[in-house]
């Protein structure tokens, strides 16, 4: 396996230009190999092993309390194996646990289309380096909306694959059954390509996608400016796949605020049993909300499941039954516009709760979600979101490539 090189001086500073940059991650990965990659460049989310160097996640403690990993993940020997050069890493949102990109420790990446606004989170840095050109692609991890939320938010491609689908060793867990490893582009043609790599073949049937479902419900969480601006986006992606149905996706089940509030239950209860031990015995300094958060992920680990697990098998069944035969759930991505930097707290939970309402579909069912760059609304980017089976990955980033055209 190689070692991290001196690192490339350009790209080095370009990330620092952005605030993207990782404490340590200012190093370069050569290729091991010669591949389909070759001459593309990419950043690492500060989530995920390399070889000699301690995997920061993020905060502080972690990084104090934590030992330098002995082998890279599995995705960057994949990606380095295919003639890829990695270029460092890229700030997250301590233990990835927020959707906003302010690392109180370390500071905001860069919203290089709205400078004013959040680059949204957790894979902040990534996010920020393929926005601002740092580099081709970025590696990042999705548990609730943290590879889609920023892509949508920068303008770019961004892709939540299946769960399960991409190998994630050496990869911190934050959540077991929502996490995936992700990635972002500029281009989507870079993005299919990445898949070409990271992705195992498809499964199951491969009936060609032909029908659009557009959940009335989802539009609705939409800002109405958003929502216009996303119109004539979502008819012309109508039009090149096939007739569309207009349905609530969880009118008898609660609605999608109940889908939300089993989401957040499950993973809180899930990321204590993960990280509660470490947390107590290390007694890490986190920034208030992310204190506030795993303090509510100790009160979830302590209660009963009222409900929220079958809720979970019900939505998967729902939904994999909808979109067997080539259906596509066609969203918006996130609510509304990247939010100032300066929003109030209530400003920023109601941003959450709305864009959570969303990011909860594909997380709750493990399917595979890409967010296409949509539109603008007053020259900030809003995205657009193609959903499909669990394990129709490749096949979604055909159609991707496709509609990006």
């Amino acid at each position: 396996m190689n070692q991290a090189t001196a690192p490339k001086p350009d790209a080095v500073r370009r990330l620092k230009e952005l605030g993207a940059l990782a404490p340590g991650g200012d190093f370069a990965l050569e290729p091991t190999a010669s591949g389909p990659l070759d001459g593309l460049t990419f950043a690492i989310k500060d989530l995920f092993d390399v070889a000699g160097r301690v995997t920061g996640c993020g905060n502080p403690d972690w990084l104090r309390s934590h030992q330098p990993a002995p082998r890279h993940a599995a995705a960057v020997e994949k990606l380095l194996a295919a003639g890829a050069c990695a270029i460092g890493k890229t700030i997250t949102d301590e233990l990835a646990f927020s959707l906003n990109g302010q690392n109180f420790h370390y500071g905001t990446p860069l919203n290089s289309t709205a400078p004013d606004r959040i680059p949204g989170g957790s894979s902040a840095g990534s996010a920020s380096a393929v926005a601002g050109a740092a580099c081709d692609f970025a590696l990042g991890t999705d548990t609730g909306g943290s590879v889609r939320i920023p892509a949508a938010l920068n303008g770019i491609f961004g892709i939540r694959p299946s769960h399960g689908s991409v190998d994630d060793r050496g990869v911190m867990v934050l959540s077991k059954s929502h996490d995936t490893v992700g990635w972002f582009a500029r281009e989507v043609d870079v993005l299919a390509k990445v898949g070409d790599v990271l992705l195992p073949p498809d499964t199951g049937e491969d009936a060609p996608f032909g029908e659009v479902f557009v959940a009335r419900d989802a539009w609705a969480l939409a800002d109405p400016a958003v929502a216009a601006a996303l119109d004539p986006v979502r008819d012309r992606i109508i039009a090149a796949i096939g007739p569309s149905v207009d349905m609530t996706l969880a009118a008898d089940c609660g609605g999608l605020s109940a889908w939300r509030a089993a989401f957040r239950f499950l993973q809180m209860r899930e990321i204590w049993a993960e990280h509660g031990a470490w947390i107590e015995r290390e007694k890490p300094q986190f920034g208030p909300e992310i204190a506030e958060r795993f303090a509510m992920s100790r009160e979830a680990a302590a209660k009963t499941d009222t409900g929220e697990a079958e809720l979970r098998h019900l939505i998967t069944r729902r939904l994999d039954d909808m979109l067997a035969e080539g259906g596509i759930l066609l969203i918006p991505t996130a609510a509304d516009i990247a939010p100032l930097k300066s929003m109030s707290a209530s400003d920023s939970a109601g941003f959450r709760d709305r864009t959570l309402s969303l990011t909860c579909i594909a997380g709750l069912a493990r399917l595979p979600q890409v967010t296409l760059p949509g539109a603008r609304v007053g020259g900030t980017p809003v995205g657009i979101s193609l959903i499909a089976r669990h394990g129709r990955d490749r096949a979604l980033l055909a159609l991707a490539r496709r509609l990006a055209v």
